[in-house]
Order: structure tokens, then sequence, then C-alpha cells
């Protein structure tokens, strides 16, 4: 197999993973939600806004973007709160800087990586440590001239290797991860340009894999639990862990699946799928939806749940102008509370960037029930 790990000096190298209660969202921030993010009626899509003046220049007046003028924001991964500021880690997929940036104008730069972003490579992926608040580690999966991987860093630290050899293609290259409560790192790997591979049981391209803190197996001897992804656009699932979810982008179709929780390594079964294909990245179980968001059709997309958590509609179509304020291509989006997701957009690769993009943004859970738009 293609892979490889590396043993650490370093003191963080030493933490056990376990779970960490303080960064599950129902323990996270709880900000006054910005207004211009917040839906005018619960039941039903979001009606008209308050009018919010056009950014001049890298200041933006809307109140639910808390970063402007980054480039390309294709990771975001939100931070400890004290209960009042939201904060993130916002990863930029050319560059490979990662900024610390707050709802109180904060933007500093936390550590920069040496990415290839050539195709569609570069930073995908970043992930809280589980054990952060000990250990202050976060790890992120990039594309090198070499390969796709997983490392892991310190605020002024270089990054370490933590998986390697992740097969690289001239595309599909995306990736995504997710720090889970029982302490595992789910990763999931693009097919590397070469759909062959993702049903190969010996590469590492196209899966789910679940590792620990030096990317080794969590149980038994394989990494993989799930195969057949194409292009995984984001993971994410509820507090416990008990439900999780991963989208993926497909030559035929976009498609959200449910990792079942006896994952052996076989391929998923949609749960849901666009023909249209609106280029879904990342996503947030809100408990009783799914929001998914797109970079093509610019918008943030949310499937019903049913009481058992199957899809029990077509999605509601939310943050696209109509049905919400539009921040453009949706790059990254993560769940930092019960009620807060933050985005980053993407609009300098493929979009109309206004002058205050690339941005990073504060998204209100949007209400379940009833289908939107197609």
């Amino acid at each position: 197999m293609l892979s490889g790990c590396a043993d650490f000096a370093d003191e963080a190298a030493g933490e056990q993973w376990s779970a960490a209660p303080e960064l599950t969202p129902e323990q996270g921030p709880q900000p006054e939600l910005p207004e211009a993010a917040t839906p005018d009626v619960p039941s039903t899509p979001q009606q008209e806004q308050t009018e919010v003046p056009p950014p001049e220049g890298c200041t933006d007046y809307d109140e639910a973007v808390i970063a402007t003028c980054l480039d390309t924001v294709s990771a975001v991964a939100a931070m400890p709160s004290d209960g009042q500021v939201v904060s993130a880690l916002a990863g930029e997929r050319k560059s490979g800087r990662v900024l610390l940036v707050d709802s109180n104008g904060q933007e500093d730069e936390y550590a920069k990586l040496n990415v290839d972003a050539s195709g569609d490579g570069g930073l995908m992926g970043l992930a809280l440590s589980p054990t952060y608040a000990e250990d202050r580690l976060v790890y992120a999966y990039i594309t090198t001239g070499e390969d796709n991987r997983v490392v892991r860093f310190a605020q002024g630290q270089p990054p370490k290797p933590v998986l390697t050899g992740i097969p690289k293609g001239e595309d599909g290259n995306a990736g995504a991860l997710l720090a889970s409560p029982d302490g595992s790192l789910l990763v999931a790997t693009g097919n590397a340009g070469d759909p062959g591979q993702s049903r190969q049981p010996r590469s590492l391209a196209g899966k789910v894999l679940r590792i620990d803190g030096s990317g080794q197996p969590v149980d038994g001897d394989s990494r993989v639990v799930a195969s057949g992804m194409s292009q995984p656009g984001g993971l994410c699932q509820t507090a416990d862990g008990s439900r999780t979810w991963v989208t993926d982008r497909t030559a035929d179709e976009d498609a959200l699946y449910r990792l079942p929780d006896d994952a052996d390594g076989g391929e998923l079964t949609a749960v849901w799928t666009w023909p249209d294909k609106p280029g879904v990245t990342g996503c947030t179980d809100w408990s009783d939806s799914v929001a998914v968001g797109t970079e093509s059709d610019a918008n943030v997309q949310n499937l019903p749940l049913t009481q058992d958590g199957a899809v029990g509609g077509e999605p509601q179509v939310t943050m696209d102008g109509e049905n919400g304020p539009s921040y453009g291509r949706i790059g990254a989006l993560t769940q930092a509370s019960a009620d807060v997701a933050i985005a980053g957009t993407v609009n300098k690769d493929g979009g109309e960037p206004v002058s205050s993009d690339d941005r990073v943004v504060l998204i209100v859970r949007q209400p379940a029930g009833g289908s939107g738009r197609d």
C-alpha cells in the first residue's frame, strides 16, 4: 500500500486521542446572530433581507462576514469559543495559508503549508485534534508534489506527516477531514482522476478512511471504511458521532452518502443525488436537516430529515440571493454550534468576486420542512 506514517518527537505526539466535549457543536459558540443571515420567518425560506451596502475594498458591511480579502477558502475549522465570539481557521487552497479569524475582526496568519495547487489540488481540508485544548494540534489534507497526504501542525511549528502516499492525479485530488467524538479522524480522498482506483482495496484513493493521530487504522488492519469516492466535498456528523455524511462529485451526478455504522470498506449508496451537479462541498447536520454548500450553484441546499435520519424530501435552496443573502461559491462549510455554521467562499476560483472576496461567513441554521426551489 502506498501509505506512510511518522513517529513524532514533539510533545503533542504523545497525546492519546479521546473525545473533547468542549469542541462539540452543542458546546460551541452561541453568539448574537448576525441579522443579515437570520431567517425572517422560521417555517419558510428567507424573505427579503435588510439591504446591506456593497463592500468597499476589503470592508464588508454584512455582519455575517467575519473575514475578507482572502484567496479561495477551501477549508474551514471552527475553533473553541468563549461563548460570544465565533472563531475559525480558514485555509486557502492555492497559497496553503491558514488564518485565524473571528467575529471581532481578528485575521492573523496561523500557519503556512507548502502545497501543490496545480489542477484541483492544494489545501483541501482542516480539522482540529479532538484533544486540541491539550495538544493544540490541527490536521490538514494537502496536495504535495508527490502525493496527497494528511499532516498535522501546531501554530508556529512545521507540519509533520501523518498519512502519506494517497495517490495524486491531474485532477481528482479533493479531500476532506473530520475529527470524530470517538477520537478518530475520518479522511475522504479523491480518486486521483482514475475511477478504478476507488474500487481497489489496496489503494488509498477514492476512499473514506478512519485513522488515529499517527495515521494507523483505528480498528483492525485496514484504514478503509468505505470505497467509491470521486471528488469528496465534505464530511459532517452529529455531535455524538451517531450519524455521518459525506458529499461527493461524480462524473454523472453529485451525491450525499450516509456512512453506515457497520461500514466495512464497501461502496456507499447515495441517499440523495443531484443530476444537475451543483458542485457540492461541505455539509452540516442540523439534526432535522442536512445543509450542503455548493460551488457551481453558489447556494446552500437544506435536505429535510425524518425522525430516523432518512432524507425526507427535496432540498430547500437558501443563501442564493432570493432565499437569503448570496455570498457566491461556497468552498467549505463546517458547524460551529447548534445554530451556526461557518462557510468559506471560492469566488476567485471561477466565480464573480466582489472587492471583499474571498470571505469567511457565518450562516445561521435554516428552517427544516417543506421543499424549496429545484
